[in-house]
């Protein structure tokens, strides 16, 4: 399928010349926490959600309660993925950091390809509230410590000026401990910026996993029923499977291409990357460590990535030590 026939699934780009990589005003590239990621803890309805969400997987407990006005839904996260951004991007400036982060709203929801009508100012801060309301029980590890603790998605918000016609013009956003330690443990991913193109919130969900589980790799083959538990998604098997399918056929995921495969699997695969699992590089874990420290604040599995795609530009050459020419090819950049 081309781009512009995937492009009919997705929301328009309400503001085009909105480049997370080009404004001064986003020079944040989209960010997420690698804990949300890989852990469901955002409601994927379209409805309030007043369910109590629980989940275990290797050894990894959450439990998500919602306040009055339901769970903070996948949608809501837009304004995480934001204050991430911001803050990873002042890390990476070396500009001191605090858990409070100063927004303007206008600048938020552009940032977000959200429309900037009266209606857009009200459903963030509808957003605001069910993100604060939201509490979190969990027992995994960010920033290096593993804590059984409860918390909000964020700790508190605040409208600081309204303009005459009462829209919000700033605000502020304190972010629960448990996610500033992840961010200034740089525990984040860089996102495609259609990501907030994608109008279903199961589509948003399975590129989350996607993008984390395929940065350290070509490719991902999970299968059905743990993409289900992963995912979150309260939906029968059946009617979970069949999500899958048409996702498979529109065919819009930013940066993956899915594939099912025999024994009730799904293979994700990087759409600029041919696999060859017999002769692609493997990188050590030692490698990507030393990456990190090369250069701090970079998505290593990106950096990784970036590298594959020139191996193979330059012919795909046997490699008798990966390590030495990624960090060859990195210290290069």
């Amino acid at each position: 399928m081309t781009a512009a026939a995937r492009a009919g699934g997705l929301l328009p780009d309400h503001h085009p010349t909105a480049d997370f990589f080009v404004c001064d005003i986003f020079d944040a590239a989209p960010k997420d926490d690698m804990g949300t990621m890989e852990h469901p803890m955002f409601s994927l309805s379209t409805r309030p959600d007043r369910r109590i969400l629980s989940y275990d997987h290797n050894g990894v407990h959450i439990e998500v309660t919602p306040s009055l006005r339901g769970l903070a839904t996948i949608h809501d996260k837009d304004v995480l993925i934001y204050c991430i951004s911001q803050l990873m991007a002042a890390v990476n400036a070396g500009r001191a950091v605090s858990r409070t982060l100063h927004l303007k709203a206008h600048d938020l929801l552009v940032a977000t390809n959200r429309e900037t009508s009266g209606d857009g100012y009200k459903r963030l801060r509808d957003a605001l509230e069910r993100l604060a309301g939201t509490r979190i029980t969990t027992n995994f590890e960010t920033g290096g410590h593993e804590v059984t603790s409860g918390f909000g998605l964020i700790e508190s918000w605040q409208i600081v000026r309204k303009s005459r016609g009462g829209r919000m013009v700033s605000v502020a956003v304190t972010l629960s401990d448990w996610l500033f330690r992840a961010v200034l443990s740089k525990s984040v991913l860089t996102l495609s910026r259609d990501y907030f193109r994608l109008r279903k919130p199961l589509q948003r969900r399975i590129y989350e996993l996607a993008r984390k589980h395929c940065g350290r790799q070509a490719e991902w083959v999970v299968s059905v029923d743990t993409l289900l538990k992963k995912s979150g998604s309260a939906s029968p098997r059946r009617v979970f499977r069949k999500m899958l399918r048409d996702m498979i056929a529109a065919d819009i995921l930013p940066d993956y291409e899915i594939e099912e495969a025999p024994g009730d699997l799904i293979r994700f695969s990087r759409r600029d990357v041919v696999v060859d699992p017999g002769q692609t590089p493997i990188l050590s874990q030692a490698a990507l460590d030393t990456a990190r420290e090369m250069k701090p604040g970079a998505d290593v599995y990106g950096l990784q990535a970036d590298w594959l795609a020139h191996w193979r530009a330059r012919g795909a050459i046997r490699l008798q030590s990966p390590d030495k020419a990624f960090l060859g090819w990195l210290a290069k950049r």
